[in-house]
């Protein structure tokens, strides 16, 4: 095939054949990268995989020449994919990725890469012996305003770090359950663990306390923790904490990281960056949200097999999850966790 890859920043595909992609799961993140990939020049969804193969079918209808398949093994089967975006709930990983490391295929997973760690880590070691290409959808790693912020804190002497993720409880039965989505810190607040090993390196130590006070009395089922603070050690010294919580009412909520420096404070939320020193403070605002960039990105290394681009490969990736994963290993026997 004939690829012409554009030279600017945001990319675009020209293509004398078009490329052909696969859909694993029909929900909001699902159709979002179908969205997506539907403004990106010379991809074709070709097939959706669902749950079952009415929800795919239903989902199929707006993806125009896409197939519709309950089974992954029947999709691979019957629709010759160039890469595969893998869009489902923690507790369903693990079958999915061995199906694609199986037929060499190159996937987009979203986060978080499953409810544990043993399954990322056998899944790693997997991809790395077939030298598969992959990316993690940590798609605040493409934003404009951690861009900046990275290049920004190359100049500062980071000492402390502190961290908010807050919101309601996401209204989908599984989230609610410990055992499928591992809770807050492993399905959200990986987001920030992850921006923390991207801009400042890695975790060597975790300690972490949860509670559950609230959620479960209003909600049946409740398993998950719905408050919790984690206190981090990087290994060059820094110190960071982050909280989250699923509490809020329905529209209320924050995401940001505060950056304690030689230099003043550096606050970053994902469309905004504060740099407050003494006697100034400047604000930049920003309004991409990374994830058309972070599929250009994936799909441009898929077609020309230079992954370098990639900020978020799945070995990368499964680091984050470790550290997630010690949080609530910490959590339950009040020890601190050395990774």
């Amino acid at each position: 095939m004939n690829v012409l890859w554009s030279k600017s920043k945001r990319k675009s595909i020209e293509r004398d054949v078009e490329m052909k992609i696969g859909l694993i799961g029909t929900g909001g993140f699902s159709r979002m990268h179908a969205g997506l990939l539907k403004q990106i020049e010379g991809v074709q969804i070709a097939s959706i995989c669902g749950s079952s193969s009415a929800k795919a079918e239903n989902m199929a209808a707006g993806c125009k020449g896409a197939a519709a398949f309950g089974n992954v093994k029947k999709m691979l089967e019957a629709v010759k994919l160039d890469a595969v975006y893998i869009c489902v709930p923690p507790m369903a990983h693990g079958d999915i990725e061995k199906e694609l490391i199986q037929w060499d295929i190159p996937f987009f997973v979203e986060k978080p890469l499953g409810n544990d760690y043993e399954l990322p880590r056998q899944l790693a070691a997997m991809i790395e012996e077939k030298s598969l290409i992959t990316s993690v959808g940590y798609q605040f790693r493409y934003m404009q305003s951690v861009y900046q912020l990275k290049k920004l804190l190359k100049d500062h002497k980071v000492g402390l770090v502190t961290g908010n993720w807050g919101g309601s409880m996401p209204q989908v039965h599984w989230w609610r359950d410990q055992t499928q989505s591992g809770g807050q810190f492993i399905e959200q607040t990986t987001h920030l663990v992850d921006l923390l090993r991207y801009l400042l390196g890695e975790i060597r130590e975790v300690h972490a306390v949860y509670g559950e006070q609230i959620i479960k009395e209003k909600y049946e089922g409740v398993t998950v923790a719905d408050i919790g603070t984690v206190s981090m050690k990087m290994e060059n010294g820094i110190v960071a904490n982050l909280t989250n919580t699923c509490i809020l009412p329905e529209g209320v909520g924050n995401i940001e990281l505060v950056f304690y420096t030689d230099q003043g404070i550096i606050k970053w939320s994902p469309k905004q960056l504060k740099i407050i020193t003494a006697g100034e403070e400047k604000t930049h605002y920003y309004d991409d949200s990374g994830y058309l960039e972070q599929s250009k990105t994936f799909l441009q290394a898929v077609q020309t097999g230079n992954r370098a681009g990639i900020l978020a490969g799945y070995a990368d990736a499964a680091k984050t999850q470790k550290a997630t994963c010690a949080a609530l290993e910490s959590s339950r026997n009040g020890l601190s966790v050395v990774l």
